[in-house]
């Protein structure tokens, strides 16, 4: 028996992001806007050689609501 979300064409991280937007829409007003804030993220990168960071390079962000 294949998952649904396998049949539907979809990667595990698409379902789950899914799933997540749909139980952030059915919270009251007070907990979606925290879990809103929550679910934002940045994408940073750094090199690291002999044991020292490198330049910090942030790669993108999030779009804000």
């Amino acid at each position: 028996m294949a998952f649904a979300w396998k049949q539907a064409g979809m990667s595990y991280n698409k379902y789950l992001s899914i799933a997540a937007q749909a139980i952030r829409k059915s919270l009251k007003e007070q907990a979606r806007a925290t879990a809103e804030r929550r679910s934002q993220m940045e994408l940073k990168y750094s090199r690291w050689e002999n044991g020292k960071q490198g330049e910090v390079k942030f790669l993108g962000t999030a779009p804000q609501a």
